[in-house]
C-alpha cells in the first residue's frame, strides 16, 4: 500500500487508480505481463470492507518442515555418536541418515578420514597405491583382488560405525609390556585403516637421526559391516590376528597364525634378520663381549611374544610456559645397551626422565634421571672442565648442600610434629617475621629467575671432562645451563638400585645431556620430533597418576 500511495496518492474516495486498473485487468482476463504487486499488498488489498487480512505465511514449526538437503547440513555437523540417536526419532530422519555424505564428514572431522570411496571403487591403480601405503609393497599384482576390501559395497557409515568408533578407545600412544625392554607403540588412522606402529629409535650411536618405526598391526573393512584385524609382525605378509579391550587404556593383541613369523633359516636367519633391523649391523662387527650377550638376550626375550602384547597407555607430558624447555620424548645413549626413549616432565622445581624403553639393569617405567631445577651450577672454565676431578669435586658439594637442607627439612616438620599446634599469641608474634621472610625469599626466587633467563640466553663452552665415557663423540661444545641431578643405576636385573649424583647439562630446546658420576659416562639426548595424536594428558593429574602405573610394573 505504501508503494501504491507513493506512485499515485490516495484520494477521498476509496481505492485509487492503481487498483481500479487491476480490476479492469481481472474482468478482461489475464494479461500477458506479472502483477507488479507483491504478495503482501494483495493480501491486504483483497480483502474487503470489515474482512480481516489473510494470516501471513508461517515458518516451519519442526525439522521435519526444512528441505532434506538442509537437514543433510545440519546432521553432518552433529558428532557422530549422536547420530544414531536422532535416527530413533523417526522414520524420516533414519532415512535421511542414511545419506552417505552425512557419514563422510564425520569420518573426515573425527578421524582426518580423506579417502574417497567411491573413487576407490572405480580405479583399480588407487586401490593399489592404498594398498602399497598401507603396509605391503611386497604382494604381487596378481594377488590384490584377494587382498584389496570390497570398496564397492562399502559406505562411510560402515565405515564410521563397525571401523573408527569400534576402536576409538585404542588410538594413540601405548607401552608395551615386554618385561625390562617396553617400547612405543602409535596407533592411528591412516586413510580406510587403523595402524598399530611400533617406534623404534635410529641405530646407535646415531641420536640425532629420525625416528624408525614398523607395522605391528592393520584394521579395516574387508567386507561393508565386517571389520578385519590383521597382524603385520615378520616377513610374510599380514595374516590373521585379534584385538581385545581388556579394560580402560588398555589393550592386548594376539597373532593367530604365528607360522607366519618363522623364516626358512631357522632361529639363526630369524637373528640375523633382527639384528640388521634393530642395530643396523651383523654380530661380527660388535666385538664388544658384554654387548654381544646382551643384544643376543633381548632377542630371546621379545620374540618369544609372536606379538601377543598388552598395551597400556601412555600421555605426552603437559606443557608449562615456564619450563625450562619444552617436555616431551627424547631418545638418548645407554652405554652398551644402545639407545633407549626417555619422557622428559616438570614438576615444579624437578625435572624427571622416565625410561619408556629400558634395558634389564633399568627397565622400562623407570625415573633414569631426576634434576634439581633450585640447584643450578656453573661450570669452571674450559681447561678446568677437562679435569674430571674438579667438575666432581663441584657437584659434589651441591650434593652435600642439598643433602642439609633436606635434613633441615625433615627436622622443621618433625619438630612442628611434636610441639603440636602453636598458640594463637606465638602465631601474631611470628607473622610479621614470617611475612618478611617470604617476601624476601620471594626476591631472591624472582632474582634467581632473572639470572636462570638471562643464563639461557647466553651460551659458554662445553668440553667432557678427561676419562668420561661416550657412546658419540658429536656432542655440541657449547651449552645454555647445568644443574645438580641424579642418576639411576643398578645391577642385572634391576638388583641393588641406587641414585648416584651427575650433572644436566642443558644445549638447546632440542638436546640435554646428563654426566654419571659414579660411572664416568655421559648420555645425550635428542627430541624426537614426531606429532603424536590423540596422546594428550586429559588432566595433569591423569599424566601424575600414568607415571605412578608404568613404574609400579617394572617395581
Amino acid at each position: 500500500m505504501a508503494v501504491c500511495a507513493r506512485l499515485c496518492g490516495v484520494g477521498p474516495a476509496r481505492g485509487c487508480r492503481r487498483r481500479g486498473a487491476q480490476r479492469e485487468q481481472r474482468r478482461e482476463g489475464p494479461a500477458d505481463s506479472e502483477p507488479d504487486t507483491d504478495a503482501e499488498e494483495e493480501r491486504i488489498e483483497g480483502a474487503g470492507p470489515g474482512e480481516a487480512p489473510a494470516p501471513p505465511a508461517r515458518a516451519p514449526l519442526s525439522l521435519l518442515e526444512l528441505p532434506p538437503e538442509l537437514l543433510v547440513q545440519i546432521f553432518g555437523s552433529l558428532p557422530g555418536t549422536d547420530l544414531p540417536s536422532l535416527a530413533r526419532v523417526c522414520s524420516a530422519f533414519r532415512r535421511i541418515l542414511r545419506t552417505d555424505t552425512i557419514w563422510r564428514r564425520r569420518c573426515r572431522e573425527e578421524y582426518g578420514v580423506c579417502e574417497n570411496l567411491r573413487k576407490l571403487e572405480v580405479t583399480g591403480v588407487s586401490c593399489r597405491d592404498v594398498y602399497a601405503k598401507r603396509i605391503n609393497p611386497r604382494v604381487k599384482s596378481g594377488r590384490f583382488m584377494k587382498i584389496l576390501p570390497d570398496y564397492e559395497h562399502m559406505e562411510y557409515r560402515d565405515v564410521y560405525t563397525c571401523l573408527l568408533h569400534q576402536y576409538r578407545h585404542i588410538l594413540g600412544l601405548w607401552q608395551p609390556d615386554i618385561g625390562p625392554y617396553g617400547g612405543l607403540l602409535n596407533v592411528v588412522v591412516d586413510g580406510l585403516f587403523i595402524i598399530g606402529w611400533m617406534y623404534l629409535p635410529p641405530h646407535d650411536p646415531h641420536v640425532d637421526d629420525p625416528m624408525r618405526f614398523k607395522p605391528l598391526f592393520r584394521i579395516h573393512l574387508m567386507e561393508r559391516k565386517c571389520a578385519t584385524v590383521e597382524c603385520m609382525y615378520g616377513h610374510k605378509g599380514p595374516h590373521n590376528g585379534h584385538i581385545q579391550i581388556v579394560k580402560k587404556d588398555e589393550f592386548s593383541t594376539k597373532c593367530n597364525q604365528t607360522d607366519h613369523h618363522r623364516m626358512s633359516g631357522g632361529r639363526q636367519e630369524e637373528f640375523r634378520t633382527w639384528l640388521r633391523e634393530e642395530w643396523g649391523r651383523t654380530l661380527e662387527d660388535i666385538f664388544h663381549e658384554h654387548m654381544q650377550e646382551l643384544i643376543l638376550m633381548k632377542f630371546i626375550y621379545t620374540s618369544q611374544y609372536d606379538n601377543c602384547l598388552t598395551y597400556r597407555r601412555i600421555y605426552l607430558p603437559p606443557s608449562s610456559p615456564d619450563d625450562l624447555l619444552k617436555p616431551g620424548l627424547f631418545k638418548g645413549t645407554y652405554g652398551s645397551h644402545g639407545l633407549e626413549i626417555v619422557m622428559l616432565s616438570f614438576h615444579g622445581k624437578k625435572a624427571k626422565g622416565t625410561k619408556i624403553t629400558g634395558d634389564p639393569n633399568i627397565p622400562a617405567g623407570q625415573q633414569t634421571v631426576e634434576i634439581d631445577l633450585a640447584h643450578p651450577i656453573q661450570l669452571p672454565d674450559i681447561e678446568n672442565l677437562r679435569d674430571f676431578n674438579e667438575l666432581s669435586r663441584i657437584v659434589l658439594e651441591v650434593q652435600e648442600q642439598v643433602r642439609r637442607e633436606q635434613q633441615q627439612q625433615e627436622e622443621g616438620e618433625g619438630q612442628e610434629e611434636e610441639d603440636g599446634r602453636p598458640w594463637q599469641g606465638d602465631l601474631q608474634q611470628a607473622a610479621q617475621p614470617a611475612q618478611e621472610d617470604d617476601a624476601g625469599a620471594e626476591g631472591t626466587e624472582a632474582a634467581g629467575a632473572v639470572a636462570t633467563q638471562e643464563s639461557a640466553l647466553t651460551s659458554q663452552p662445553f668440553v667432557l671432562p678427561g676419562g668420561v665415557i661416550s657412546r658419540n663423540e658429536d656432542y655440541p661444545r657449547t651449552c645454555r645451563m647445568c644443574f645438580y641431578g641424579t642418576g639411576l643405576i643398578a645391577g642385572h636385573g634391576f638388583t641393588s638400585p641406587e641414585r648416584t649424583p651427575g650433572i644436566f647439562i642443558l644445549f638447546d630446546d632440542d638436546r640435554f645431556g646428563f654426566i654419571w658420576l659414579e660411572l664416568k659416562s655421559f648420555s645425550l639426548y635428542s627430541r624426537i620430533k614426531v606429532s603424536f595424536q590423540n596422546a594428550e594428558a586429559p588432566s595433569r593429574e591423569a599424566f601424575d597418576e600414568m607415571l605412578k602405573n608404568i613404574q609400579s610394573m617394572t617395581t
